[in-house]
C-alpha cells in the first residue's frame, strides 16, 4: 500500500499535476470572466461560445453586385483572378478598380471590357439617334 501512497504522492507534484493545477486556475478565471463575455456577446446578439460569423464565399454574384462594399471588391480584385471579369459589370467599380482590373488582367477580363465598351459606344449612338429626333432643325 505504501509503494501506491508513493507513486500517487508523485503524481501530485510532478508535471501532470502542474498541468491539472493550470488548467483549473484557467477553468477558474474562465468562469469568473463568463459574465463579462455573456454581456459583451449578447450585446453583439451572439453567444460567447458561438463561432464566428462564416466568411463571405467569393462568386460571381458578390463581385458583380452593387452593395457590395468597396473595400471587398478591391480584395477580389487582388486574389481573385478567375472572379475579376465580374468586377467589370459591377456599376459600383470605379475607374480605379477597372483600371487595376484591366491590369492585372485574367480569364475573361478582356472580352468583359470589351462587352462594356460595346455597351457604352451602343448607349452613345443611341443617345445621339434619340437627339437628332428631338432637335427642332428636323421638324
Amino acid at each position: 500500500m505504501k509503494h501506491h501512497t508513493t507513486r500517487a504522492s508523485r503524481r501530485e507534484h510532478g508535471p501532470a499535476a502542474t498541468h491539472r493545477l493550470r488548467r483549473q486556475h484557467a477553468a477558474q478565471r474562465l468562469h469568473a470572466e463568463q459574465p463579462a463575455l455573456s454581456r459583451s456577446s449578447t450585446q453583439q446578439g451572439r453567444h460567447p461560445l458561438a463561432p464566428p460569423p462564416a466568411p463571405i464565399t467569393l462568386t460571381p454574384l458578390v463581385a458583380m453586385d452593387a452593395d457590395t462594399d468597396a473595400e471587398l471588391l478591391w480584395h477580389i480584385a487582388r486574389t481573385a483572378p478567375e472572379l475579376r471579369r465580374w468586377l467589370v459589370a459591377n456599376p459600383s467599380a470605379d475607374a480605379e478598380l477597372l483600371e487595376f482590373v484591366a491590369q492585372a488582367g485574367g480569364p475573361g477580363v478582356k472580352d468583359a471590357f470589351d462587352v462594356l465598351f460595346d455597351s457604352m459606344d451602343y448607349d452613345v449612338a443611341w443617345r445621339k439617334r434619340t437627339r437628332r429626333r428631338k432637335s427642332p432643325d428636323n421638324r
